[in-house]
């Protein structure tokens, strides 16, 4: 039987003396012991229970893996060595989160890290890639093994208070991303249509995405992860013409990217590796990935099959991250190319007798002159892209900003499903949180969209990018929590090496991060009342966090902690989940019937 068999177990919602005591525990000693001997009828119940996946969600309103799962080959030839067949069977979910690093917030970042430092910060680029990856891996992991995404992790191993906090903050932060995505959506609208549809327009034309994700839902997983690969193979080849195009120095761009540093940069450059780091590796991506890997029909019960998926899965992902790197190499290197060190007066003369000339003499201004080096943005670059190349490279990067958003969208709303379900054990059917998810992004975005300028829209990624940094805890953390619990994970549980490198890796990100919130808020020039508000707020985050790392040294069997009275009452479930012994012996036994 399998260790984490508590989670098995079916538990109506409201079950329990409160919500704290749902499926508390991961195999606990009372789960257990009460199989033991109940005889080969209850064995076969358990036998069928665990073929399905676990949720508190009927099948009809579950999201995205329901209604069907991929079947994984199993034969003599897949079984002997690497399978291709299997790869193929694996390939989908990993393509979905990559296109979290592929949305327009990501793309003004890189066009703005070009723009700003030339080939300087392509390292971090690349770095935060493969942290990301690394991050994304244990997500993976924890769906594959457990059956159960991070949201509903959440849901049955914290209180009720951080679980609701917790929700509010990834909420934010699939808000932030959301926003970003519409906005980017209506800027490429916005050039496509030669300005014939207002951004207020295009951020109303998103709204049919929630019915398109509808529509192309009924049609089958498989059709919809081959839509979201046409749309990522639509962005390589437009953001790959521009590269072409614009021909940067090849030597430049590998110099760029293997060398870790940054020579003569000023805190402005600075601050944009940061801020590309903060823009890449997103919170909410953590949560969806674990939840996309749950549509391939994994036997859970055998050891060997759910190593093979974990190992299927980290190629699938490296490949697809690889990709989005690829093309976000190809954004950095066209506008630093193009763009590093001119002033808005250069632009404009490139742009004379153009037809996107008077476009351009309104977009590119400064109050000193046009001496001001660019302040680059989506808008801008479409625009830069046309007077250098053409009308047609104008509306290439039209088709490929239209991709990004029209993708990111679609995978931010799974993102807020899920979310949703997990933490919430929501019962509306899934059009009801399709439709909730999308009207809490577009209402506030339209509002922008109609009330401010063009300039306001695209200087909000920095502010979007900050707010998102400031989530990246509440996903990093449990996620290496969950992963790091032999109770959750048996034999699968993280390593000491592999905790180590996460632990060490994730604070690096967040003081990284901390330190580009830290930049944003004093920019602002905050004082008075709003500061004092700022700061209680700053005291709050840090004390949440603090609450969430003693629950995660607890994860990790921290016996102090485990056996301190008041984790066990304020911070741990109600079921002590971390108390099996011998957790690490093995994940899954196979059910005698």
């Amino acid at each position: 039987m399998s260790l984490n068999e508590g989670y098995h177990n079916k538990i109506e919602p409201g079950a329990g003396s409160s919500g704290d005591d749902q499926a508390s525990g991961s195999g606990s000693g009372s789960a257990r012991g009460s199989t033991a001997g109940d005889g080969p009828s209850h064995s076969k119940q358990m036998h069928q229970q665990m073929l399905n996946e676990t949720t508190y969600l009927k099948p009809s309103k579950q999201a995205y893996f329901s209604d069907e799962k991929v079947l994984i080959p199993d034969d003599d030839r897949t079984n002997i060595g690497f399978s291709f067949r299997k790869l193929w069977a694996f390939t989908g979910p990993g393509f979905l989160m990559s296109i979290a690093y592929l949305d327009p917030g990501n793309i003004e970042s890189d066009l703005q890290s070009g723009a700003a430092a030339k080939y300087k910060i392509l390292w971090v680029l690349l770095w935060a890639t493969v942290l990301g990856l690394l991050m994304q891996r244990l997500a993976a992991r924890l769906g594959v093994v457990t059956g159960l995404h991070l949201a509903e992790m959440c849901y049955r191993q914290y209180k009720r208070l951080p679980r609701w906090i917790l929700w509010i903050m990834i909420e934010i932060a699939i808000i932030g991303s959301d926003m970003q995505e519409v906005i980017g959506t209506a800027i490429a609208i916005y050039l496509l249509s030669n300005k014939v549809v207002p951004l207020w327009g295009g951020v109303l034309i998103t709204i049919v995405d929630t019915f398109t994700f509808l529509f192309l839902d009924k049609y089958g997983l498989r059709k919809l992860e081959f839509l979201f690969g046409f749309l990522i193979t639509v962005m390589a080849i437009t953001f790959g013409y521009e590269y072409i195009v614009s021909a940067p120095n090849q030597g430049d761009v590998m110099k760029g990217m293997f060398i870790p540093w940054c020579s003569d940069c000023s805190s402005d450059v600075l601050l944009q590796a940061v801020g590309v780091v903060g823009a890449v590796i997103m919170p909410h991506n953590l949560y969806l990935h674990s939840a996309l890997v749950k549509s391939r029909d994994v036997d859970r019960r055998q050891p060997k099959k759910v190593s093979e998926a974990n190992f299927y899965f980290f190629i699938e992902a490296s490949i697809a991250l690889f990709v989005s790197f690829i093309i976000n190499l190809f954004v950095v290197a066209v506008f630093a190319h193009g763009m590093y060190g001119k002033t808005n007066r250069d632009v404009l003369d490139i742009c004379t007798n153009k037809t996107m000339y008077e476009d351009a003499k309104l977009s590119f201004t400064d109050n000193h002159n046009l001496t001001d080096i660019i302040n680059a943005d989506l808008y801008k670059g479409g625009l830069f892209l046309g007077c250098t190349f053409g009308a047609a490279a104008m509306y290439i990067w039209g088709v490929g900003i239209l991709a990004a958003g029209q993708s990111s969208t679609m995978t931010g709303t799974y993102a807020g499903q899920f979310s949703m379900e997990g933490f919430l054990n929501l019962q509306w059917p899934r059009w009801c949180r399709v439709l909730v998810t999308r009207c809490i992004a577009i209402i506030p975005t339209f509002c922008l969209a109609m009330f401010s300028k063009m300039e306001d829209l695209t200087n909000m990624n920095d502010i979007l990018n900050a707010v998102m940094s400031l989530q990246l805890p509440f996903a990093a953390i449990p996620t290496i929590a969950f992963t790091s619990c032999a109770a959750i994970m048996g034999e699968f549980v993280n390593g000491l090496g592999n905790k180590i490198v996460s632990i060490l890796l994730t604070i690096v990100v967040i003081g990284v991060n901390l330190y580009f919130v830290v930049a944003q808020v004093e920019t602002l020039n905050i004082e008075g009342g709003l500061l004092a508000v700022v700061c209680i707020f700053a005291i709050l985050y840090i004390l949440f966090n603090i609450y969430l790392v003693i629950h995660m040294a607890a994860c990790m069997g921290n016996k102090r902690l485990m056996n301190s009275r008041w984790v066990q009452r304020f911070v741990l479930p109600s079921q002590n989940s971390f108390s099996i012994k011998n957790a690490n012996s093995t994940y899954a036994r196979y059910v005698e019937t």
